[in-house]
């Protein structure tokens, strides 16, 4: 589903991504751990197009990201880390906008948008600007809008940051869901309890390099998550 290959991004002489290669696959629910700075958002936006890496090759379902950028976009999601919205759209507008995007024809959004609005208990707020909304409000929008056009693979930068117990619930339900289904998710968190639970695998990143990566039980054996990525960070 996503392959890197020995990604590198380099700002300056700094090399914030360093020959980095994964594979997530169809099915699995993927797990991106490091401390603030070692690379992790800058991966993921390197993976979905946004950032121009300097070596390596990403592959989406089988295309090249950079030889066919827009097919590979099209069997996509991105959430990234602070939920930029366009502010002076009202909710309803702005999923809309999304679906205008992807092409989604009118009976399948309105069930999708009634659907996920009413999950996320957003319903009654869709009609108020974006401007309007809490950090919270803001991140379900998101994740409703990543999850309109059905894509195949969902990226994520911290998507729990922001959202109540109750949302927080939902979405790893629908993250398990959705790879139940076919799909596969990638996603960076700090929140390593909720990685250690949900993840089918696991990479760990420092400094721009991979140090660790495997199914949850080869990262972490006998020991929790959390021991292993503090000793990693200690070494």
């Amino acid at each position: 589903m996503l392959i890197i290959e020995h990604l590198t991004k380099c700002y300056g002489e700094k090399k914030a991504v360093d020959d980095l290669s994964l594979h997530i696959r169809p099915g699995e629910i993927f797990g991106f751990i490091g401390h603030n700075g070692a690379g992790k958002s800058t991966t993921l936006r390197s993976a979905v197009g946004i950032l121009r890496f300097d070596e390596g090759r990403v592959t989406i379902n089988g295309r090249d990201l950079l030889a066919d950028p827009v097919a590979c976009k099209r069997d996509l999601a991105y959430i990234p880390d602070n939920p930029d919205l366009y502010d002076f759209m009202s909710g309803v507008k702005y999923l809309n906008f999304i679906a205008d995007v992807f092409g989604i024809p009118a009976a399948e959004r309105q069930e999708k948008i009634r659907r996920y609005a009413d999950l996320f208990e957003l319903t009654g707020d869709l009609g108020q600007p974006i401007s309007a909304y809490s950090h919270g409000m803001k991140q379900k929008l998101a994740v409703i809008s990543a999850w309109l056009h059905s894509p195949k693979l969902i990226i994520m930068d911290e998507p729990f940051v922001g959202l109540d117990p109750k949302a927080s619930h939902l979405l790893k339900e629908m993250m398990r869901e959705h790879c139940d289904q076919g799909g596969a998710i990638f996603f960076s968190t700090h929140v390593l309890e909720v990685a250690e639970k949900l993840c089918d695998k696991v990479a760990i990143i420092k400094q721009g390099r991979l140090v660790k990566v495997g199914t949850m039980e080869e990262v972490k054996g006998d020991d929790s998550l959390e021991e292993v990525f503090l000793e990693l960070e200690a070494e």
